[in-house]
This record gives C-alpha cells, structure tokens and sequence, in this order.
C-alpha cells in the first residue's frame, strides 16, 4: 500500500490520467478552442482598437466605472474587454459650414453664411463625451453661436450689420466664440462668408453709403481750400511786414549806391556792350549788350 502511495505521488498514475483525459478530451478541446477563436474574429472590431493621428479615445466600463473621464487613449493600438466602448473623437482643427436668418431691429431679415474652425479641449475630453457625446457639433457649437448672432443683431439696423459700422460684427463674432468656447470646444475662429440682405433694403444701403462718402469728399475740399485761404492770408501778412520793413531802412544813397555796384559788375563782362550815361545830375550810366 505505501509503494502505491508512492506510485501517486510520483505521478505515475495521475500523468496517465491526465493523458487519458486529454485523449478523451481532445474533441471538446478543439470545439471549444474554435469557439474562442471564432468569437474573437468576430468582437475582433470592439476589441482590439485603432486610434489614429489626430484622435483621442475616451472608453466607457460599462459593468465598473462607466466613463473614463481621467484619461484620453492616445494615438495607437488597445484592448479592451468586448462589451466595453471606446468612443473615437477627432481632435484636430474641423470645419463646420452653416447659415441663419436673423431680424434686425426692425424686423428685416438678413441671412448670413457663416464657416467656424474649432477643436474639442483634449483635456477635457472625457467630460465632452459624458455630457453632450460625439454629436456636440450640432449640440453645441452651431446652436450657441446661432444663439449669440441672433441676440445681439437683433439690435442693430441693416446698415450697421451690411457696413461693419465700428467693427460691431467683429465685436459679436468674439462674444459667440467666447461663449461657445466654455462647453468643452475650443472655438478658434468664426469666418462671415457673406451677408445676404433684400434686393430694395440693399439698393438703398448701397446708394446711401456712395452720398455719404460724396459728402465726406466735399467737407475735405472744403477744409483744404480753408487751410489754403488761411496760408495766403499768413502769406500776405509776411509779405506786407517785408515791405513795411523795407520800406524802413531804403534810403536814396543806399539805392545809387546799390545802382553803381551793379553797373560795376556788369562792365566786369567780356561781351561788347553801350554804355549810355544817365540824364540828370543823379542819373546812373546804362550799359547795353550787343545782343
């Protein structure tokens, strides 16, 4: 009895058993080694997980902790257990082209088409996905920004918004991507692409705006022929105190005095010329050129 103890112990008869089990075993073995195959090729998709260049994955445990709010799966190869989610969002900067009808003051309709660049806040990501979910384009960027134009053009009048008048179009577009920005969406910029207005509204703006800059062009005018009649004023004056000063220091001696220099300087020249003396006692000598 001890020497088939120790025959069990050594394994003898338990590595047959084990042998003979397999052997007997080997059907079942295969079929269920076929069934786990077969059911990873087929959850091949919702396990094994691709995050690509330009993506974030947030994964939602669906029997633990729900969604993953602390961490972004990053750009590369995961496994997860099949009836988890992995949830791939784009973090890249996208595009989104729309267009509104809003009223203005009084009630016009304008119709503005618009283009807005944006990416979601990779950092907060996973609240993103928890709160609005991979739909926030239509969720929240387009509706908070439609929200925003609507209000604030509602107060001003078709000239305003057609004219850009003090940059108030400006003005709105950065309060619609300030506002649309503290929703988990990083807004970068909002492109107006055109501004549709009716046909007589436009017409009118149009005509009133050519009046307006034909009047700001007369005002100029105006200011310039001013400035001009204000210098030939100042000039007059300069010229007036020239002559009252003058007019002061003129004696008769200075002029023949100034008289006989130039007669000198012109008697300095080579060319043949007539000399005529001057009639009367004071009378200076006249010298004329050939030519």
């Amino acid at each position: 009895m001890l020497n088939n103890l120790r025959k069990s112990v050594s394994g003898y008869p338990l590595g047959k058993k084990i042998r003979a089990w397999i052997k007997n075993s080997t059907p079942v073995l295969i079929t269920l080694g076929l069934l786990v195959t077969l059911t990873f090729i087929f959850f091949f998709d919702r396990i094994v997980i691709s995050i690509h260049s330009g993506e974030g994955g947030i994964l939602y445990r669906r029997f633990t902790s729900g969604t993953d709010t602390d961490y972004i799966y990053p750009e590369k190869l995961h496994f997860i257990w099949p009836w988890d989610t992995m949830t791939i969002y784009q973090v890249r900067t996208q595009a989104v082209n729309h267009e509104l009808v809003v009223l203005t003051n009084l009630g016009l309709p304008i119709t503005l088409k618009l283009s807005t660049r944006f990416h979601p806040d990779y950092e907060m990501l996973g609240f993103l996905h928890q709160k609005v979910g991979p739909d926030y384009v239509n969720q929240i960027v387009i509706p908070q920004i439609d929200s925003v134009l609507r209000k604030k053009i509602g107060e001003l009048t078709a000239e305003d918004i057609y004219a850009n008048k003090e940059g108030v179009l400006n003005k709105i577009m950065w309060l619609a991507i300030e506002e649309t920005s503290r929703n988990y969406v990083v807004v970068e910029d909002i492109i107006i692409r055109t501004i549709e207005l009716p046909e007589v509204i436009k017409t009118a703006i149009e005509h009133k705006l050519v009046e307006e800059q034909k009047l700001a062009t007369y005002e100029f005018m105006l200011q310039i022929e001013k400035k001009e009649s204000e210098r030939k004023i100042i000039e007059a004056e300069g010229i007036q105190a020239y002559q009252d000063i003058i007019s002061k220091t003129l004696s008769d001696k200075l002029i023949k005095w100034q008289g006989v220099n130039a007669t000198l300087e012109l008697s300095k020249s080579t060319n043949s010329k007539v000399v005529v003396i001057g009639s009367g006692k004071e009378g200076l000598p006249i010298i004329l050129g050939n030519q």
